[in-house]
Parts: C-alpha cells; sequence; structure tokens
C-alpha cells in the first residue's frame, strides 16, 4: 500500500500511518460483534443511545458507502495493534487522530475497534479468574467516555481512544470509585467521573484492590498505591476546606518531587476534568462550586496548575 496516499486521504500525517503499519503489519486483527448484537453490548457498556444511534448508523457494513479503503484498513490494524499488546498496561495509541467532523465513520472508528475487543478481552478477565461484572464495570468506561466527549463537543476523543486501550488490554481494572492500573509495583489510581470522591469510598475500593491483584494476578507484587494528578497540587490547599474530599484524598499521599513533565499541561487537564472544556474563556466558566472558582482564580491571577506523583504502601 502507497502510505503517502493513505495518509493523505484519511487526513493525518504520514508518520502516523507508518507507525500503524510499522507496528501492525503481521498481527491478527479480531472481528466485530454481529451488528444484531452491538445494541445490546453497547448497552452493557453504558453507551448513551444518542451515542449508540450514531455509532450503528456508522456501522462497517461491507457495502457501507461511508467506510473507505484506507478506514477499513485503519480499523483492522488498529484492533491488531491493540490486541497483540494484550495484557500489556502502558500507555497505547491505536492509531492517529482522525478528523471526526466527516461523518460517524471517522468518529467513532476507534470505538468499533474497541467493540472488536471486548470478547478479546473478556477471554483475558476469565483466564485470570476475574469475575463478570468486573469485566463490564471495567469495559463500561467507554460509555461515560463518549458521554463526556459530547459534553466537550467532541475535544476530548484524541485522549480518551488512547486511554480506552488500558481497558481492551486488560491493564486497568474499576473495582467501586477508583481505577486500578497495573505496572511496576505500584498500583496506579484513576479517578473517574462516577460521583463523590469519599475516603469511604475511596477506602473501599482500595480494599477491594488489595484483595483483588493478588488472586487474579499472583505473579505481580505490588507494594504502593500511586497517583499522579492534578488533584494532589498542594496548592489546592489554598483553596479547599480542610474537610474537602480532594483534600483528605491528597492528604494519603507521599509526594515525589516536582518534575515539569515533557507533554502534559496540567492546566489544561484541570479544565478537561473540571469544566470538560479545552476552549471557553475563563470568564464564561461556570463558578458554582469551591473548586471551580478556585481553578478558575488561579489561572486568572497568572499562575499555573501541576500534575504531582504520589504513592502509600499498600
Amino acid at each position: 500500500m502507497d502510505l503517502d496516499v493513505t495518509a493523505a486521504r484519511l487526513g493525518v500525517p504520514v508518520e502516523d500511518v507508518e507507525r500503524v503499519h510499522r507496528l501492525a503489519c503481521d498481527l491478527s486483527s479480531a472481528p466485530l460483534p454481529a451488528k444484531a448484537d452491538a445494541l445490546a453490548i453497547l448497552n452493557r457498556l453504558a453507551v448513551r443511545p444518542d451515542d449508540a444511534a450514531e455509532i450503528m448508523a456508522g456501522w462497517p457494513d461491507p457495502d457501507s458507502p461511508l467506510w473507505t479503503a484506507e478506514l477499513r484498513w485503519l480499523l483492522d490494524r488498529s484492533i491488531a495493534l491493540v490486541r497483540a499488546d494484550l495484557g500489556g498496561h502502558g500507555w497505547l495509541s491505536p492509531g492517529p487522530a482522525l478528523p471526526r467532523e466527516r461523518g460517524p465513520a471517522w468518529r467513532h472508528l476507534y470505538v468499533y475497534a474497541y467493540l472488536a475487543l471486548v470478547e478479546v478481552v473478556r477471554g483475558y478477565h476469565r483466564d485470570h479468574g476475574i469475575a463478570d461484572a468486573v469485566s463490564w464495570a471495567t469495559l463500561a468506561d467507554l460509555g461515560r467516555n463518549l458521554a463526556i466527549d459530547r459534553r466537550m463537543r467532541r475535544e476530548g476523543w484524541p485522549v480518551m481512544q488512547s486511554w480506552l486501550t488500558l481497558h481492551a488490554r486488560g491493564g486497568l481494572y474499576e473495582l467501586g470509585r477508583l481505577q486500578h492500573q497495573r505496572g511496576g509495583t505500584a498500583l496506579d489510581l484513576h479517578i473517574p467521573e462516577s460521583g463523590p470522591l469519599t475516603p469511604e469510598a475511596v477506602a473501599a475500593s482500595l480494599d477491594q484492590a488489595r484483595a483483588f491483584f493478588p488472586r487474579h494476578f499472583p505473579d505481580e507484587h505490588y507494594t504502593a498505591f500511586a497517583c499522579g494528578s492534578w488533584l494532589l497540587d498542594p496548592q489546592l490547599l489554598e483553596y479547599l476546606p480542610d474537610d474537602s474530599n480532594i483534600v483528605r484524598f491528597q492528604r494519603m499521599f507521599e509526594l515525589e518531587p516536582y518534575e515539569e513533565p515533557e507533554e502534559l499541561d496540567a492546566d489544561v487537564e484541570v479544565l478537561r476534568f473540571v469544566f470538560r472544556t479545552l476552549t471557553t474563556p475563563l470568564d464564561q466558566l461556570p463558578r458554582h462550586t469551591v473548586l471551580q472558582r478556585a481553578i478558575i482564580d488561579h489561572l486568572s491571577a497568572g499562575r499555573h496548575w501541576r500534575v504531582r506523583r504520589g504513592r502509600f504502601p499498600i
């Protein structure tokens, strides 16, 4: 295939196409579920009806005029690329960010890849004795992220498409209030948008993880819980009350020395997670909560937020 032509027709940099071709050229893909079963699967993945309708409208039927040869190639190779790292727990891009305004096939290509991988990763879960309830709770982060992306006017997906490969490879598990990512000697904690971050909910999730990982991954030995987030920025203590859930969560951790991240902009991450927008001017953002007011006032004063890492023993 001509990679330059493929990249041009996809509207993406040729080096992104070259990466997919290099990593997935000879690997095995996986089929999508039957279209007749897709709505039930989307429902189990907590996909909202409006998002599900778009996904079904863009379904890659063999005779669909929405699917060019380049899109079909990218879908097949993206599935193969992610499948090849089954059991992996590092950050993995499934492919280039597409011009999603071109229609549902372009907008949801990586959703179709995720759907093809659902049974692959559920098989991996079964091999490790993981209950179906945990599998579906974990994989249902797809629906949550699609809903957030819709709220963000489609601004959020380029990050989400890589984030969701953790779920599709068995690298991350949602246990109660927190998501736990495997890797190294520490379980990395992530905080989905699923209700208050109360100490009780956090403690219950940590207790689940203490039992879950030795049982299902006995060859992996974790000594700590870790987290890298703007939620651990001590500057929040200037604004939030001592009894706030965020402050109580933050105080669980011993912070590592601060290092400026190479690619991650903490100010952007704060706007993404607190306001679910990346482009709204500060003076137009809502100020309903103490946290919202803190974020706006801090940035308006010309100050910046920081992503901090911390850990505490299991």
